[in-house]
């Protein structure tokens, strides 16, 4: 069991330099030489396994009134945690306690667990406006966990077993929402997402306040767009810009490379002047796919497009490295050049409305899964099929910094046939015992994935 809970590969290079030095091998670690070669080349599973939800006797109200399945991939469980009505973004505390937002409290709680008996849920933080994405990160000797508001980003002190947040900061306040005088309380996207990376830079996702409009481009601060700051809020400049609301942002491990996943545009019109006739009108068939949504590095000073130019997933590169298309409402005349726009790394299906963004380097999540990264699809609402209302897995690649090809992690929160939906998950966190703690704020779950060999 042990093996499996590791990099397999770290684990196959502890044997052979143990056996190396001590000129001997024990029964055990031959059995490991035998087994671990052919863990460490195999390809992590899909989900594939319809799974019963266990749920606790004590949580078992809708939608947990009758049974509920999630499809996992093989040797993995999944359970109800804990209930927590409109949880959003999460994060693990370093003693192992879950903090999770709950915007529409103003809340940030803390989830300890509790022996076998339900975890205890308390504030961690109340009074907040609309509080949603949450960071630890540590400066020297200090740990602070940062908390983002529509207006502002806090950051606290952090002892570890803290039960409370202790000692707040006002790192950057006067970010737009919907009391700026200017969008007279109308912000489609005012909740706020942040990342620290390892020089210690803070970095914002200021959202747009629309579908697709020109105004937030020329904003100030622009919206539909990211910003770094230092870490104590000082020295504000823009990162990047043209990526409508990314919500995940998150630095691939042991580098300073940010990546996002993005909420692409709705309705968007037919482009081309071709013998369809259909240039310039809505058509359901393509606003069904296009544009994709967006999961990709973001450089400094870079532009990806919204809402000027829109990813074509038409050609023969598919999903990956998409060229882009005019905008027919806000760019039909090419009066901004889409060729020198920075094209998407990999797009995920239109309308799916990733979220959460999690790497799994450096966590403890289970080895053959570990050198990859987790998206939260929260779940289509204008596409003619619903789709989304999964959690999504790329496998990494290491030398390309790239992800892989998209596979289903967990789905079944819509039922096929009959379009039920009776959850939509958010965002995604590892555990100290590599547990995979997964937030739905439709349903009002924390939900723990477990591997079990």
């Amino acid at each position: 069991m042990f093996i499996f809970n590791v990099n397999p590969r770290h684990r196959l290079g502890q044997i052979l330099s143990a056996s190396l030095v001590g000129l001997s091998i024990s029964v055990t670690s031959l059995m490991s030489l035998e087994v671990v070669p052919k863990v460490a080349l195999a390809d992590p599973q899909a989900a594939s396994v319809n799974t019963k939800v266990n749920v606790p006797t004590t949580m078992r109200y809708s939608p947990f009134n009758t049974n509920r399945y999630l499809k996992v991939p093989p040797k993995f469980s999944i359970s109800v945690y804990t209930r927590i009505p409109k949880a959003r973004f999460m994060a693990v505390a370093p003693n192992g306690d879950l903090l999770v937002s709950q915007p529409n409290t103003g809340k940030v709680l803390i989830v300890r667990p509790n022996g076998s008996k339900d975890p205890i849920i308390s504030n961690f933080v109340t009074g907040l406006r609309r509080p949603h994405d949450i960071v630890f990160h540590k400066i020297n000797s200090t740990t602070y966990v940062y908390i983002s508001e529509t207006h502002q980003i806090n950051r606290f002190t952090y002892t570890y077993g803290d039960r409370t947040a202790k000692n707040r900061q006002i790192v950057v306040s006067g970010l737009p929402d919907s009391s700026t005088s200017e969008l007279k309380g109308a912000y489609g996207h005012e909740l706020k997402n942040i990342a620290l990376d390892s020089n210690h830079k803070l970095y914002v996702s200021i959202a747009s306040t629309c579908n697709a409009c020109v105004s937030d481009t020329v904003s100030n601060p622009k919206r539909g767009a990211i910003y770094q700051y230092n870490a104590n809020g000082t020295n504000r400049r823009l990162f990047a810009q043209g990526l409508r609301n990314a919500e995940g942002l998150a630095f691939l491990p042991n580098t300073n490379d940010l990546w996002v996943v993005n909420n692409n545009r709705d309705n968007i019109r037919y482009p081309f002047k071709d013998s369809t006739g259909n240039y310039g009108k809505l058509i359901p068939s393509y606003v069904d796919n296009h544009p994709p949504e967006v999961f990709t590095r973001v450089r400094d000073a870079g532009n990806y497009g919204w809402p000027f130019c829109n990813s074509n997933p038409d050609t023969a590169s598919g999903m990956n490295n998409m060229p882009f298309d005019r905008d027919y409402q806000y760019n039909s005349d090419g009066r901004v050049n889409c060729y020198a726009m920075d094209r998407i790394t990999k797009g995920i299906q239109a309308h799916s409305a990733p979220l959460g963004l999690t790497f799994l380097q450096n966590t403890n999540f289970p080895g053959l899964y570990s050198n990859g990264v987790v998206v939260g699809l929260h779940g289509s609402w204008n596409r003619q099929k619903k789709t989304g209302y999964k959690v999504v897995y790329f496998p990494w690649n290491s030398t390309t910094k790239t992800p892989g090809n998209q596979m289903d992690l967990v789905s079944g929160w819509l039922v096929p046939g009959t379009e039920e939906v009776w959850g939509r998950p958010v965002d995604m966190a590892v555990d100290n015992q590599g547990n995979l703690f997964i937030s739905d704020d439709y349903s009002g779950t924390i939900y723990k994935l477990s591997y079990k060999p």
